[in-house]
């Protein structure tokens, strides 16, 4: 994979950034030189530095302006590639704007921060708009997700749908009946809930359904290894522990051996999710938490 496939995405040129960084030392990643490139890893022009945080310890993820600090990954295309334009910024918005498309065809989008992250709590403002593309899926409708301790976009196959990830789902009501959003799937991935290991691809939260076209905020926040904790309008409406890779997926088990053995995820990659509806996001930002104190120091 060369620097130029990589570089060209959204009908203009993108810089290619070192995923590098930590949620727990943003000043240490700021100033600190990009590793040595390696084969899951493209070659680094540049690295990316995050905003400065507001007065409330959130840092914009989305600059309201463009797409700097993000990469688009579409099944069957490069990294770096999108083909139909599909992810686009308007009036302070970020849009998967499907206008461009006559069919859908299976071409999940995902737009990948370049910065890993561990322990942090996420906030952003979404709503589904318009009509979902032809040929996209039933359970696509009015879908979307936030992609936490995602696999490095760069190792991704070209024709992978999901990163490897924990997806906090974001689903948006049809009209009637109750469709719960903040639910929990699991691409590649498993958890535990109460104690005992989730191996089912979706569970469902708490929440209300909301329909119609309304901004809704969710919030996930992440605790390394420990905890994820899904929260909607202000309401906890999930809660669960010790996200890990799933040995029975193929490429989770890639992952598995790059890591020697190890299925444990702390930390990785986040990704907003283009699944064939039209979404919206109006607030993407962040707010590191403390790294987890060390319990065999002593006080």
């Amino acid at each position: 994979m060369n620097t130029d496939t990589l570089t060209r995405s959204f009908g203009r040129r993108i810089a290619v950034f070192a995923f590098v960084g930590s949620a727990a030392c943003i000043a240490a990643f700021a100033t600190a030189e990009p590793p040595t490139a390696t084969p899951s890893t493209p070659a680094v022009t540049k690295s990316f530095q995050l905003p400065p945080a507001n007065e409330d310890g959130w840092i914009p993820l989305f600059n309201g302006k463009n797409l700097d600090g993000w990469v688009y990954k579409e099944t069957g295309a490069e990294l770096g590639e999108d083909p139909k334009g599909t992810v686009t910024v308007e009036d302070g918005i970020l849009k998967f704007d499907y206008s461009n498309w006559d069919e859908f065809k299976g071409r999940f989008g995902h737009l990948h921060h370049v910065v890993p992250f561990d322990r942090y709590r996420m906030r952003i403002v979404y709503r589904f708009v318009g009509d979902q593309v032809t040929g996209g899926p039933g359970w696509a409708y009015r879908n979307s997700g936030i992609m936490v301790h995602g696999q490095d976009p760069a190792s991704m196959r070209k024709d992978q749908d999901f990163p490897v990830s924990i997806e906090v789902q974001l689903l948006g009501g049809g009209g009637q009946g109750e469709r719960p959003t903040g639910n929990l799937c699991t691409p590649g991935t498993n958890v535990e809930l109460d104690e005992k290991l989730v191996t089912r691809h979706c569970t469902n939260s708490t929440s209300g359904t909301y329909h119609g076209d309304g901004w809704v905020t969710a919030e996930v926040e992440v605790l390394g290894n420990d905890e994820i904790v899904h929260i909607v309008e202000g309401k906890e409406v999930l809660r669960y522990q010790r996200p890990q890779l799933d040995p029975n997926d193929a490429d989770a088990k890639m992952l598995m051996q790059q890591r020697k053995g190890d299925v444990m995820l702390d930390r990785g990659w986040i990704s907003l999710q283009g699944e064939s509806h039209p979404v919206e996001f109006k607030v993407v930002e962040i707010r590191p938490l403390p790294a987890k104190a060390d319990a065999t120091k002593p006080e």
